[in-house]
């Protein structure tokens, strides 16, 4: 199995982010399998869209560009109360080329959703677009609170009827997760798309910077913040309010050099002078966006960066609440009908039309590599309640490091131990789920060369069919001659030709590996506070390094085998420091230390 999308350069990427809301282009040809019926839904009561752009004043006099897209008749804006979706906005609310306008409605289906009888806005977050204010880093606790006071500024409008939703995807996303948190009473629905919620699990994924990510992400904010043309609002038709709002942004906070800044879960932020992780990460505010009541629509995507945070998320609130994770990356919504479940999620808890939505399985899940008809699965709870944690372990070969044997058999004491020197060249490349989160492409190519390089254990070609859906989580008994070091590990398919496909993958550095007890549900996963209080250095003696790899579901073909790689960097991805000399690395793999993962396998008869 192998997941492409075709690479996206930048121009296509900012327009793509420019607009995003987690739905599908109407141009693009999709196939769904999983539409559900769509009964009692909004149904087309208005022709046309107007715009009215505006600043909107904060508590502390900072103003911010708005959008507001009203339904209308005849070129006449409807006067009656209605509900509103609205965006918070970091990749400008509004671009202009010229006399053209490119804005939330170039999305076919937001203008869909105004002529159903919605509002919909979209609002430049400070910092941001056409927006004044000094931008203190993602997620601050004064962005999260110019969103309450913008809901509450909707809320008390005649146009609106008091309910308010929001729509977005990655950083859009999130913007809602906190929003939630503010528990304002006018905020009913949400539909988070491929959202974080834990930020220091995804920037120092086990305790390894991605830096790649941070720096390019930080770069395109940069250059949409200062360079890409903006849409001024309508009482600025000369710009002349849009400079001045950029004339400042010298002095925004640059995200790379404020998280490279924060390298534990516990370090202070020298600006906000807070636990940089506690106040911006929505998984801190489970008790606030439970208390809410707020009705919440979680899309994910297998490939995408962040499918275990919004699974944590699910799992761990009460709300109204269902998930559906499909098989994309970063930036795709293919099979999957985007549109229909938005509008069946906003007229249930904003219009309060009883279509069912609220009855069905909370989760819905696609299973990659499983055919047609049988890819889109729904469950009443996560993790799936039928897995069988299987244990497979890593069985050294005294051929060479590249041929281990993946097996559920436990190993016996020969050899039981490879030595390894480690390859700082090892690498997923420049097109895997991580580039794709700030545009890049998203497509793993064949993994052999990165195996070749690391150390792999292969199991015997399957005498069935087996699906793996849920959290995969490796043990790992290591020692090296350095005093740390990263581990990566890889969960791979090789089909009958020898490929290695991509499926899923875990990191950790040695120095994190203890493990502490969260004070939220993490499905009896090792957990890695990774506060500077936890750090261990390794000692020259075997330790063992225990970490989950991001929630996958896959069939893996009979005759295909699974395999799991090990390495030491991700050189085009993550921040591993090049040590020298290059230490050498002992895994353990005879039975007083046996080396492990244990795959959640989904009974589907015989294996």
């Amino acid at each position: 199995m192998s997941i492409r999308i075709r690479p996206l350069n930048i121009v296509v990427s900012l327009l793509w982010i420019s607009v995003v809301v987690a739905s599908v282009s109407a141009r693009q040809a999709v196939t769904v399998e999983n539409s559900s019926s769509h009964q009692a839904i909004s149904t087309v009561a208005f022709e046309g869209v107007e715009l009215e752009s505006i600043y909107l004043t904060m508590s502390d006099g900072v103003k911010l560009a708005a959008d507001i897209f009203r339904p209308s008749n005849d070129g006449v804006p409807n006067i009656e109360a209605l509900p509103l979706v609205w965006t918070h906005h970091r990749y400008v609310r509004a671009r202009k080329s010229g006399t053209r306008r490119f804005d939330t409605m170039a999305n076919p289906e937001m203008r869909e959703l105004v002529r159903r009888g919605y509002i919909v806005a979209a609002v430049d977050v400070r910092g941001g677009g056409a927006s004044f204010g000094h931008y203190e880093g993602p997620f601050t606790p004064r962005e999260t609170q110019d969103a309450k006071e913008i809901i509450e500024w909707f809320a008390s409008q005649d146009w609106c009827d008091g309910n308010i939703g929001m729509y977005g995807g990655s950083y859009l996303g999130a913007t809602q997760y906190m929003a939630a948190a503010m528990k304002t009473p006018y905020l009913k629905a949400i539909i988070p798309s491929v959202a974080p919620a834990d930020l220091y699990a995804f920037s120092w994924a086990g305790g390894i910077y991605r830096d790649a990510f941070l720096r390019e992400w930080t770069n395109l904010t940069i250059m949409l913040d200062n360079q890409v043309p903006v849409a001024p609002v309508d009482a600025d038709p000369d710009g002349e309010m849009l400079v001045a709002a950029r004339s400042v942004r010298s002095n925004h906070r640059n995200t790379d050099e404020q998280f490279k800044a924060a390298p534990r879960r516990d370090s202070i932020d020298a600006e906000l002078n807070v636990r940089l992780y506690e106040v911006i990460s929505p998984i801190n505010y489970l008790d606030q966006i439970e208390s809410s009541g707020v009705a919440i629509y979680h899309l994910a995507g297998w490939m995408d960066t962040f499918v275990r945070d919004q699974l944590l998320l699910f799992a761990n609130l009460d709300n109204p609440q269902r998930i559906a994770i499909g098989p994309w990356f970063h930036q795709q919504r293919h099979e999957f009908d985007n549109f229909g479940e938005h509008i069946r999620w906003y007229d249930r808890y904003l219009k309060g039309i009883d279509n069912g939505i609220d009855q069905e399985p909370p989760v819905q899940y696609y299973v990659m590599g499983a055919s047609k008809g049988q890819r889109w699965r729904t469950a009443q709870a996560w993790p799936l309640p039928q897995r069988r944690r299987t244990t497979f372990y890593l069985h050294a070969r005294a051929i060479d490091r590249h041929d281990g044997l993946l097996s559920r058999k436990s190993p016996n004491s020969n050899p039981g131990r490879i030595e390894y020197d480690v390859d700082y060249s090892t690498t997923t490349g420049l097109s895997n789920r991580w580039r794709n989160a700030h545009g890049g492409p998203g497509d793993y190519s064949d993994m052999n060369p990165n195996d070749e390089k690391g150390l792999s254990f292969t199991s015997a070609p399957l005498a069935g069919d087996i699906e793996i859906t849920g959290h995969p989580k490796v043990s790992l008994w290591i020692e090296s001659t350095a005093d740390d070091g990263d581990f990566f590990v890889y969960l791979e398919e090789v089909d009958a030709e020898g490929v290695s496909n991509y499926i899923t993958e875990g990191s950790l550095r040695a120095s994190h590996r203890k493990t502490t007890t969260p004070d939220f549900e993490y499905f009896d996963l090792p957990y890695h506070r990774s506060f500077s209080i936890d750090l261990e250095p390794l000692e020259g003696k075997p330790v063992l390094l225990e970490f989950d790899l991001h929630p996958t579901s896959n069939l893996f073909d009979e005759g295909h085998r699974i395999r799991v790689t090990i390495t030491c960097a991700d050189r085009d991805n993550q921040d591993t420091p090049e040590l020298d000399p290059v230490p050498t690395i002992t895994l353990h793999c005879h039975p007083d230390r046996a080396s492990s993962i244990v795959l959640p396998i989904i009974p589907i008869g015989k294996n």
